[in-house]
Order: C-alpha cells, then sequence, then structure tokens
C-alpha cells in the first residue's frame, strides 16, 4: 500500500516534522532577520507620509490626462514655485464628486502653496477652484504615533495577563516575543522595501495583534493537553509533547492563515493594485505582510521558545532526563517494556508519544484487574442465592 501524502498526513497530525528539536535554527534565523530590520531601522528609517512628516495635498481632476501625466506636470510647477519640493506621492482615489488624484508634497508656505495651485489651473487648462488643497502638520502625525504606542502597551499589558491566568508566565514570555518579533521583521520589511508609513498603516499594525497572538494560542492549547501530568510517566518529554502538539494545529493553523491572507490578498492585489483604490494600500499591504509573518513565528518561534523556558523548569529538566535514561536502557537491553516485546527506539530518535504510551502496559479501561475472583461473588450475583435458582429453600 503506498504512503499517504504529505498533505493528508498533515491533515491528521502524523507528519512528524522536527519543528521544536530544530530551534536553534529557528532561533539563528529569526535573530539574523531583526537584526537586519534594526539595522534598517538605523540607517534607511521610514518613508513617512504627510501625516507624520508633515507636508501639502493637493487634489486634481481625474479628467486632466493619467496619473503619470498628473503627476510630472505638478513635479513640473513645484520645481518653479517651490525649488527642493518634490512630489512625495500621487494616487487615484474616488469621491462623492468623481475620480480625482491626489498629490502628496513636502512642506510649502501659504505662499508657496497658493502659488503652485494656480500655477497648476494653467497647466491643467482648469479654474483654480477645480483643484482642492490641504497642509498637514506633523504635530498631528506626532500625536497619532504617541497614542498607538500607548495603545501596543495597554494591549501588551492585558494580553500578559490573560495569558498567565490562562496558561502560565513563561507561555506569556513566549507568545509576547513572538509577537514583537513579529511587528519588528513586518516594520523591516516596511523599512527595507520603502512603503509609506500612513495612518492605515498604524491600524493595519494594531489589528494584526489579535491575529498574530490567536495562531499563538491555538498551539499552546494544544501543547498544554499533550503535556497535562507528563511528569507522571517516562515515556516522552516535554519537548517531544510539543512537538506532536504542534504537528496536531499546524494544518488548522495553516488553514486559518490561508482564509485570512485571501480576502487581504484581494483587498491589496485587485482593489488597490487592478482598481487602483489607492486608499486600500496602506491598509491592505501591512495586513498582508504581518498575518504571513505572524504564521511563521506562532509556528516556528513560540512553542520552541516555550520549550526551551521550560526545560529550564528544574522538575521539567528532570523529567527529561528520566525520559533519556529509559530510553538508553531499553537501548542497551537492560530493562523490558511491560506489554508486547517491541524493538527499543534510538536515543536520539524521535519518539511517538502515542506508541510510547502503549508501550507502558497500561490496563485497558474496564478491564478487571489480574488475581483471585473475590470471594462470595459468582457470576457478579451477591452471595447467598437470591433469584431462582433449584435447590433453594423456599419459604
Amino acid at each position: 500500500m503506498a504512503k499517504s501524502g504529505l498533505a493528508a498526513r498533515l491533515y491528521r497530525g502524523e507528519a512528524d516534522l522536527n519543528i521544536v528539536g530544530r530551534r536553534k535554527l529557528w532561533f539563528g534565523v529569526a535573530g539574523v532577520l531583526v537584526l537586519i530590520a534594526v539595522l534598517s531601522f538605523a540607517i534607511s528609517g521610514f518613508k513617512l507620509g504627510i501625516e507624520f512628516a508633515g507636508g501639502n495635498s493637493f487634489q486634481v481632476p481625474a479628467s486632466v490626462g493619467t496619473l503619470d501625466q498628473a503627476e510630472r506636470t505638478v513635479g513640473d510647477v513645484l520645481a518653479d514655485e517651490a525649488p527642493g519640493v518634490e512630489v512625495v506621492s500621487a494616487q487615484k482615489v474616488g469621491g462623492t464628486s468623481g475620480e480625482f488624484y491626489e498629490m502628496r508634497t513636502g512642506q510649502l508656505s501659504a505662499e508657496q502653496a497658493n502659488a503652485a495651485k494656480t500655477a497648476m489651473a494653467q497647466e491643467f487648462g482648469i479654474p483654480a477652484d477645480q483643484i482642492s488643497g490641504s497642509q498637514v502638520s506633523e504635530a498631528w502625525g506626532s500625536q497619532v504615533t504617541s497614542r498607538a504606542f500607548l495603545g501596543l502597551v495597554i494591549f501588551i499589558a492585558v494580553v500578559s495577563i490573560y495569558l498567565v491566568l490562562r496558561f502560565e508566565w513563561r507561555m506569556a514570555a513566549a507568545a509576547i516575543v513572538s509577537l514583537l518579533t513579529n511587528l519588528a521583521l513586518t516594520a523591516g520589511i516596511y523599512s527595507i522595501v520603502g512603503f509609506e508609513v500612513t495612518p492605515s498603516t498604524i491600524i493595519g499594525f494594531l489589528t494584526i495583534l489579535g491575529f498574530a497572538l490567536y495562531d499563538v494560542v491555538v498551539v499552546f492549547d494544544k501543547v498544554q493537553e499533550n503535556t497535562r501530568g507528563i511528569t507522571a510517566n517516562n515515556n516522552v518529554t516535554y519537548g517531544e509533547a510539543s512537538n506532536l502538539a504542534l504537528n496536531q494545529s499546524l494544518m488548522r493553523s495553516l488553514n486559518t492563515s490561508v482564509v485570512a491572507l485571501l480576502p487581504v490578498g484581494g483587498l491589496l492585489f485587485i482593489g488597490a493594485g487592478l482598481l487602483g483604490a489607492g486608499t486600500l494600500k496602506d491598509l491592505g499591504l501591512v495586513l498582508f505582510v504581518g498575518m504571513a509573518v505572524a504564521f511563521l513565528t506562532s509556528i516556528l518561534l513560540a512553542t520552541p521558545l516555550l520549550v526551551l523556558l521550560k526545560n529550564m523548569d528544574p522538575r521539567i529538566s528532570a523529567h527529561n532526563k528520566r525520559v533519556l535514561s529509559r530510553r538508553a536502557a531499553l537501548a542497551r537491553g537492560e530493562i523490558t517494556p511491560k506489554g508486547p516485546r517491541t524493538a527499543a527506539p534510538a536515543a536520539d530518535a524521535p519518539i511517538d508519544p502515542d506508541a510510547a504510551a502503549l508501550a507502558g502496559a497500561a490496563p485497558k479501561v474496564g478491564a478487571r484487574p489480574a488475581g483471585k475472583r473475590p470471594s462470595g461473588a459468582r457470576g457478579g450475583r451477591p452471595a447467598g442465592g437470591g433469584g431462582n435458582r433449584p435447590g433453594g429453600k423456599r419459604r
């Protein structure tokens, strides 16, 4: 009979992927990526929108031509009226009065903004009142940033308390580290590629917090189920039980991430890319990148980090040593497992906890213990007769 494929084994939780056992690799990769992100923060920084850096915005009717033509015209006007100020971004947006192009520029004085608006009207051949302009101060962006940071701190504090009460402090620590890594990598991608940071980007960052923690909590719930009372037997280490939990919940996490990424991808690639809805680009972009990174960090970082922290617990460390010692004794033939004789696994071989539990020869539920039957009982009937038995004394 042919072996089933990887997809089928993933659905059954039987893929036996050694994720926890390779935790040094995942930690190393995560450390390198975070270092690259931090260096990008220090060297390149972020491309801030006018809401954070300050600047001006001009809205031109889409009837003047294509977006590229309108951007070049506005750039030429700025070169004449305000040397050194350039068009930061240009996008096509829609409103109740129709479609128009939004041109965002650097900071202009009131006189420069009025002169640029008049020159644009002359170049486009439209009345000046059809071009609208606005100015944004960088103080507004600073206020949004401070409030977003305060919201992040409160969110992490509340979630930490919940995770400690629901699980334990080690799971809370692993989840928070995974979450912060997710935010750092997502921000690093923004810095390296040069995506513009807008208020929609901040909203997207706060949105992916819940999704990243949801995936981690799902995996940790399965880990807690597999490791409950683990020190009562010597069949499987904490890391092996956690790795089994990862394999059992991997397909669920993958399905959840794919289902979440599909509408966000449609929002980003179809809405912003094909249909030109530029206002959706910033929100869709951070959600797509953040959700994809959250899936990887919840699987490859959170649980391996949890195992690392749990192995520092003296009780878990002593249990792991007992398991490995018993396994080595089985391999040397010094002890034999109860029940059917099976070949002892190698000391470094991954152990199936279900098969190892069977090797413990635990009695089946409902089975009678070996030995004599209780005196006075026959066939489950009480001693002394009762019922219509032949030869019994009648009253």
